[in-house]
């Protein structure tokens, strides 16, 4: 048994550093996605739908049944890969990123949907503002700091094309959340900037899953509350990975 640990945008694995130690297993995989700190190959074209048939890649090699955690667009790729492979998860959590028809994009992901406004924007968007604008966010500095000093011109043409293809999302893949059948665990912080709780707790509504919210916490929740997403990991797998 395996699990799978997917982070978001704009981050790398990193934002598990936290986490990992305190699981208590020594079967856990983080993901780094293509483009995200490391090379992407020239013929992938970084939409949405390519970020979900590359993780289901990565589960289809692994034997069994896996527990897949996503934060941000790591969730939102773990629940597409668990209602197009719903036989290949054995449990799935995620959070911080609704797939929901209802959801309006917030500011910054409208701007990079937005064609020659996103460049614009990305070529402003350099390490030292992007550590700022984390650090801001709830990141600890030293996380960061080490986010931040990943972001390059691969990452920002990654992100416009992953937001670009992914303005209707909650359209064309909400529908398919009818398909997951493992069992699931929503995380979510109460003072998340992009997305209040609600949006959380309606997902969670739609697959049958656990809703936690953490006080006090931002977005980034692996990052902010390690001790308790690392607890809520462990008692989930325990009681529902059966």
């Amino acid at each position: 048994m395996t699990a799978i640990l997917v982070h978001g945008v704009p981050d790398t694995e990193h934002v598990w550093r936290a986490v990992i130690p305190r699981l208590g297993r020594d079967d856990v995989m983080t993901l780094r996605l293509p483009g995200f700190g490391c090379p992407a190959s020239a013929t992938f074209d970084a939409t949405k739908d390519a970020y979900a048939a590359w993780l289901v890649e990565q589960m289809a090699a692994l034997d069994g049944p896996v527990d897949l955690v996503g934060h941000d667009w790591g969730a939102l790729l773990v629940l597409r890969a668990a209602s197009l492979r719903p036989e290949r998860v054995r449990t799935w959590a995620a959070g911080a990123a609704p797939l929901d028809a209802e959801y309006v994009w917030h500011k910054t992901a409208q701007l990079w949907q937005t064609p020659a406004v996103g460049e614009q924007v990305m070529a402003q968007l350099t390490p030292t503002v992007l550590d700022h604008v984390l650090a801001a966010g709830g990141v600890p500095p030293e996380d960061a700091r080490v986010a931040a000093a990943r972001l390059d011109d691969t990452m920002k043409r990654c992100i416009l094309s992953l937001y670009r293809s992914a303005i209707r999302v909650g359209e064309e893949w909400g529908p398919d959340l009818a398909r997951i059948t493992a069992p699931g665990l929503v995380l979510w912080g109460d003072r998340d900037p992009y997305a209040a709780p609600t949006w959380g707790e309606r997902l969670a509504g739609r697959t049958r899953a656990r809703f936690v919210s953490f006080p006090e916490c931002a977005h980034w929740w692996p990052l902010e509350r390690p001790t308790e997403v690392a607890a809520l990991l462990a008692q989930h797998w325990q009681e529902r990975g059966g």
